[in-house]
């Protein structure tokens, strides 16, 4: 793969061809592939590459779709919060009597509505899974929680712009597949106009201090 981060410049990441295909942006952009492990590996491998030539993009701007948890969440929305919602943090925590990392908190602009987004390695689309992950969060995807941890990690501001798609119950998947051609025009805009107010300048930073 081509490395397509340009110094100083936001790095624009989508998981899919699909919803990256009419974002008709002058960025460069990566489709990373679906999951947390395809987003991980090919961001680290990007920026990895990219430093050993002292190059490091401004920002991570993640866009793409995702399931709505509660009735009446829809549209877009810029993420405050994420968590993966698959990984057991406080069993582990109760097994090794060590804190887990999971929660991360993400800096915003105030363009768009703020969400908590539940990020794991499946698509949601039966009505129980949706009940138990609104508990929490509003939004769920299969990406988010992967690109802040990077950003996380490398010290690298992350934002992660969200469009819902589907209701995450048992229609999501038809939902979903009618919903990209349009969500990517239109996540297109959503980022035009959240690039005119400017990018975060702060990383995601754990929920809770004994990780900072």
């Amino acid at each position: 793969m081509d490395n397509p981060i340009v110094n100083n410049i936001p790095l624009v990441v989508s998981a899919t061809q699909g919803e990256a295909r009419h974002l008709d942006t002058d960025l460069p952009v990566v489709v990373t592939g679906v999951g947390t492990l395809a987003a991980t590996l090919t961001l680290t491998e990007l920026i990895v590459d990219a430093a050993s030539r002292g190059i490091a993009p401004s920002c991570l701007i993640n866009l793409g779709t995702a399931g709505a948890l509660k009735e009446g969440v829809s549209g877009f929305f810029e993420v405050s919060w994420v968590y993966k919602h698959d990984f057991n943090d406080d069993v582990l925590e109760a097994i090794d009597g060590k804190p887990m990392l999971n929660d991360l908190v993400l800096a915003t602009t105030g363009v768009l509505p703020e969400a908590v987004l539940a990020t794991g390695d499946s698509f949601v689309a039966d009505s129980a899974t949706k009940n138990r992950l609104a508990q929490k969060a509003s939004l769920v995807e299969m990406e988010g929680y992967a690109v802040a941890y990077v950003g996380y990690r490398f010290g690298i501001p992350v934002t992660l712009i969200k469009q819902t798609s589907d209701m995450a119950d048992e229609k999501a998947v038809a939902e979903w597949a009618d919903a990209v051609p349009g969500s990517s025009r239109s996540l297109g805009q959503a980022l035009k106009t959240y690039l005119e107010k400017g990018t975060v300048v702060v990383p995601p930073y754990p929920a809770r201090r004994e990780f900072r």
